[in-house]
């Protein structure tokens, strides 16, 4: 069984949600990020959801925007990142580690040999922005011959047939953005997510994630109610932006904020 397929089984057996934070691999400084990815499971993160920096990110919004300028002013490369999860994997063998990303670092380094790294470094899952599954005719078949899990998006607007496509080609689980848009963009409308979250059960059985638009407790507990996991992507990212580069102050808002989404989820959940 896969790390994301025991996770979510340890997870449903007790009644609890995944938590699911988001940061670029790199900032506010390369040196920065595996301590924190400690650091975040230790404050209640289920799964590290490890963004690669990428120049044109065009599902991101301007908070990711800046993060992925941070890390390529330190010059963070996709090869980088895998030593980042090399290192990670050093003291923490149990907690999921996905990579969202684009597609140009991975055919500029070649499939196979992007499926290989990944599966050496310790990664579990990949998102692949632009990638959707007919366009990754090559590089997913080899990505689950190395046990890496191909995750794939689904929009608020994405048709019934497009859904059945979707999840037909996906594992490990389902990542549903709740806002047309980029990242951090909008208003969350927690009827109407939870209502595509009851829709896409009706055609697989693998958990529901939801991001793009989680930024507390409140809405974490909201969303909870319907999904299976919670990614919390631009409201984590904005404080190592407000951090100004003070890790101990960067590390400790972060966990702050984890922590209250981790406590608040519980408590919601009757045992």
């Amino acid at each position: 069984m896969s790390r994301i397929a025991a996770t979510f089984e340890r997870l449903k057996s007790n009644n609890r949600k995944a938590l699911i934070p988001y940061i670029t691999a790199g900032d506010y400084t390369p040196e920065l990020t595996v301590p924190l990815m400690h650091a975040m499971v230790e404050a209640g993160a289920n799964i590290i959801e490890l963004g690669v920096p990428f120049s044109d990110p065009m599902a991101d919004g301007p908070v990711i925007q800046k993060a992925a300028e941070r890390a390529l002013e330190h010059n963070v490369s996709l090869r980088d990142v895998f030593e980042m999860v090399k290192a990670f994997r050093m003291q923490d063998k149990r907690t999921p580690v996905i990579l969202m990303g684009y597609l140009n670092p991975i055919e500029a380094m070649g499939y196979a040999e992007f499926a290989s790294a990944a599966a050496n470094a310790g990664v579990d899952g990949v998102l692949t922005v632009d990638m959707p599954p007919e366009e990754g005719g090559e590089c997913i078949p080899l990505l689950r011959e190395q046990g890496v899990d191909p995750i794939f998006l689904i929009a608020p607007t994405s048709t019934a047939a497009r859904i059945a496509s979707l999840v037909s080609n996906a594992s490990g689980f389902v990542y549903y953005v709740s806002l047309k848009g980029v990242t951090g963009a909008g208003h969350l409308d927690v009827e109407g997510a939870a209502e595509k979250l009851k829709s896409i059960r009706q055609v697989t059985d693998l958990p529901l994630g939801v991001g793009f638009g989680i930024r507390d407790a409140e809405t974490a507990v909201a969303i909870g109610k319907e999904a299976d996991a919670i990614i919390v992507g631009s409201a984590i990212v904005k404080k190592i932006e407000e951090g100004a580069g003070n890790p101990a102050l960067i590390t400790a808002n972060i966990v702050a904020m984890l922590s209250s989404i981790r406590g608040a989820l519980d408590q919601s959940i009757p045992n």
